[in-house]
């Protein structure tokens, strides 16, 4: 943590998100390395009674091999860290291909690696612009697992190619993340949630409430509640202190945004604030806030990745249940409520794979991070994580005569 001024600095003037949220993900990526150096130490297997006699049946954990890393630019270091870490721990060496938006940071963090004393030959990295090197790395043999987080239709694609060679795979793909309020949630709590899962990296992430659906008992104090708070934001460069809300990574983020707002509001929604990017020069867009949403909208369907919070009203669980299942991603998703039958009997009918209850932040190293559905397969952080790169083998002692 003592170089977290330089790498947040780094992080933030290649990826924008703002200096103060640039530090909070170098703090959160050091806590993936430090879970992970202490996971290694309780890495071990087992000791199985044999249904034969004089028999001892073993197992040891063994690294998986040799693994290709393939991570975004929205979280440049932490999405790192979270796959490297565990990689190490398990004794595989790693060869990371950095996005060509944010190769800095993976620099940075491999430089201090190696000024660690980490080995350099257990980690290589190939910043390129060149999409073939993730492809190579899913088809070649040396390479015998693979773990990638981005889009979905390029994880579907690296997992037809690391098929090939039977090679394993993780993938954190896109998300669609429902946002339910029920009329007997704390309305303070909930807004709270909201800003704290729609807005971070200026909405550019994977887990950021996408569809937020509001029960109609409570939807207007909701709705002029997100306003207010958003209405705080300050938008400008994030290298500015007193900046809350960065640019987004480029021009194709902000016209997606607009694309979006101007559909919904085309189908009858209402910008409740925001709605348009500032004429001043870069790649920013105002957060914004749609009421009247419609499963009609593209918004409904869509990732936006971008700081736009559409607000859907519904009447029922049972409606708002087959919303919120509505689509073909399963990443995360967040409930506010005070009942806590509901909030347990919802939580495990939602089709997602990791869910927040009155609380907007889900993820840390201690806990298991992964999607169902079209949102990947496999998990990172946690102790679930390392098991992804071992391998289990299995040693069985005969004729003993004990």
């Amino acid at each position: 943590m003592q170089n977290i001024e330089d790498l947040g600095r780094i992080l933030c003037l290649e990826n924008g998100k703002t200096i103060n949220e640039a530090k909070g993900e170098i703090a959160y990526a050091a806590s993936f390395i430090a879970w992970f150096a202490e996971e290694a130490t309780r890495s071990y297997g087992d000791t199985i009674p044999s249904s034969t006699p004089n028999t001892i049946v073993m197992t040891e954990k063994e690294p998986v091999g040799v693994c290709g890393i393939v991570t975004p630019w929205n979280f440049p270091a932490a999405m790192i860290t979270r796959k490297v870490a565990p990689a190490l721990a398990a004794g595989c060496a790693v060869v990371i291909k950095p996005p060509s938006e944010t190769p800095f940071t993976c620099l940075a963090l491999t430089k201090l690696a190696l000024k660690a004393e980490i080995p350099g030959k257990a980690i290589q990295v190939c910043p390129t612009k060149n999409r073939q090197v993730a492809s190579e790395l899913a088809t070649h043999p040396l390479v015998r697992k693979i773990s990638f987080t981005g889009s979905t239709n390029v994880g579907k694609n690296l997992a037809i190619l690391a098929a090939g060679t039977l090679k394993r795979i993780s993938l954190e793909l896109g998300g669609n993340a429902p946002f339910i309020v029920f009329d007997d949630a704390d309305v303070d709590l909930a807004v709270e949630g909201a800003m704290m899962s729609k807005f971070p990296c200026s909405g550019q992430t994977c887990v950021c409430a996408n569809r937020l659906y509001v029960q109609r008992g409570i939807l207007d104090k909701f709705t002029r509640s997100l306003v207010q708070k958003v209405s705080e934001l300050r938008l400008g460069p994030g290298i500015e202190d007193s900046c809350t809300q960065g640019p987004l990574i480029n021009a194709s983020a902000v016209n997606k945004v607009k694309n979006h707002i101007e559909d919904a509001v085309s189908k009858g929604a209402s910008v409740e604030i925001g709605g348009s990017a500032p004429e001043a020069p870069g790649f920013f867009m105002q957060p914004t806030v749609l009421s009247g949403v419609t499963v009609d909208m593209l918004v409904a369907r869509d990732e936006t990745f971008g700081p736009l919070a559409p607000i859907f009203p519904f009447d029922t669980e049972e409606e708002v249940l087959q919303l919120a299942n509505s689509t073909e991603f399963g990443l995360a998703g967040y409930i506010f409520s005070g009942n806590v039958a509901r909030v347990m009997r919802v939580a495990r009918k939602l089709e997602i794979g990791m869910c927040g209850v009155n609380t907007g932040k889900i993820s840390a190293a201690e806990s298991p991070f992964g999607g169902v559905k079209e949102s990947g397969y496999g998990l990172e952080g946690s102790k679930y994580g390392m098991a992804e790169y071992q391998t289990i083998k299995t040693i069985t002692l005969g004729n003993l005569h004990m």
